[in-house]
C-alpha cells in the first residue's frame, strides 16, 4: 500500500517459493527468553521474517510499557520485508520504535573492490497528533538491490553513480552490476557495519559475506538471518501529551518551508503516506513479470487471483 513495491508485492512469488521449498517454516514455535528485563531473545525457527517482525514488536511494547524501553533481537528469521512496516505497528501504539535488519554482501565497501556488508536498512517511527506516524525507512545502499534486477530484467541502463561491476568500478549496466553504492559514501558503508553488528553479531548469526544470498542461494537453504528492534515509551521524559504535540508542531512546520518551484517540502514517509491514500482509492500497481508470476502460482494452486486492467 505505501509503494514499496521492490520489499512488497514484488517479491511475494519469492516468498512463496521460499515457503513451499522450505527455506521458510509457515508454522514455526516461536521460543521467547529473557536474560535481563529489557532485553528479549525471539528464536523465530525460521519463520516468515514479516511474522518474526511483528511478533518481536509485540514483545517490545508488552516490555517497554512496563519498563520504559525494550530491545528485541531475533534470531533464526528470513527475509522481513520493509522494516517500516514492524516500526509503524509500534508507532501506531503511541511507541517509538527503531527497527533494523541484515542482509547478504551488496553494498560496495569504501575502497573496496567488493561489498562486505548488505543494504541492511535503518528505521526510525514516532507517534504525532495525525493518524499516520512520522517513519524513516532507509537502506544503506542509494537504491536496493531489486532495482538493479528490475532494470536487468526490461533490460534498462541504471542511473550513474549507484552500482559498481565485479572490479570496483561504476556501471550503469544492469547485467554487469555485482553491488550497489552505499549511502553518502563512507557513510553509509558505516551505518551497514552498524546494523550488521546488531543483527548479526548480537543475535549470533551469520554476519557479512558469509551470509547466503536472497536470490541466487539454493531455494530450500535456510538464511537464519537476524533483525534487532527498540521499543521506547514517548513519555520517557515529558508528558505522552507534550511529545506528540511537539511532533505534531515540527511535522507541520517542516511542510511549510519554503518549497522550490513545483516542490513541496516534505519529511520521511509522506511519500509513502500519498500513495497508500491513492492506492486505496486505485488500487495497487503491477508490473507484466509480477502480475505473471502471480497468475502462474495461482493457476498451479487453485487460487483465484483477481485483479483489473
Amino acid at each position: 500500500m505505501r509503494g514499496v513495491d521492490s520489499h512488497g508485492i514484488r517479491l511475494l512469488p519469492h516468498y512463496f517459493n521460499s515457503a513451499i521449498s522450505g527455506r521458510k517454516n509457515p508454522k514455526p514455535n516461536f521460543k521467547i527468553t529473557n536474560n535481563f528485563p529489557s532485553i528479549a531473545h525471539l528464536d523465530a525457527d525460521n519463520a516468515f521474517g514479516h511474522a518474526a517482525g511483528m511478533k518481536a514488536i509485540d514483545i517490545g511494547m508488552e516490555i517497554a510499557a512496563k519498563q520504559g524501553i525494550a530491545s528485541v533481537a531475533v534470531s533464526n528469521s528470513s527475509h522481513p520485508g520493509a522494516m517500516a512496516s514492524m516500526a509503524l505497528r509500534a508507532a501506531r501504539e503511541g511507541y517509538i520504535a527503531f527497527a533494523f535488519t541484515h542482509a547478504d554482501a551488496l553494498v560496495l565497501s569504501h575502497d573496496s573492490t567488493r561489498p562486505y556488508f548488505g543494504t541492511n536498512p535503518v528505521c526510525f517511527a514516532a507517534p504525532r497528533a495525525e493518524q499516520d506516524p512520522y517513519c524513516l525507512d532507509m537502506a544503506t545502499s542509494i537504491v536496493p538491490w531489486n532495482r538493479v534486477l528490475l532494470n536487468r530484467s526490461s533490460d534498462t541502463p541504471l542511473e550513474p553513480g549507484i552500482a559498481a561491476d565485479k572490479f570496483g568500478k561504476p556501471t550503469q549496466n544492469p547485467h554487469d552490476a555485482a553491488a550497489v553504492m552505499p549511502t553518502g559514501s563512507y557513510k553509509g558503508y558505516g551505518l551497514s557495519s552498524m546494523v550488521d553488528i546488531l543483527c548479526g553479531v548480537y543475535t549470533g548469526m551469520a554476519f557479512g559475506r558469509s551470509i547466503p544470498a536472497m536470490f541466487t542461494t539454493n531455494i530450500q537453504e535456510q538464511r537464519k538471518l537476524g533483525q534487532f528492534y527498540m521499543v521506547m515509551r514517548a513519555d520517557g521524559v515529558i508528558p505522552n501529551e507534550e511529545f506528540i504535540g511537539f511532533m505534531q508542531q515540527m511535522t507541520d512546520e517542516v511542510r511549510a518551508e519554503p518549497a522550490i518551484d513545483g516542490k513541496s517540502v516534505l519529511l520521511p514517509g509522506d511519500p509513502q503516506i500519498i500513495c497508500a491514500k491513492n492506492r486505496i482509492k486505485d488500487g495497487i500497481p503491477l508490473d507484466e513479470a509480477t502480475l505473471g508470476a502471480l497468475i502462474k502460482i495461482g493457476k498451479e494452486n487453485n487460487v483465484k487471483l483477481n485483479y483489473y486492467s
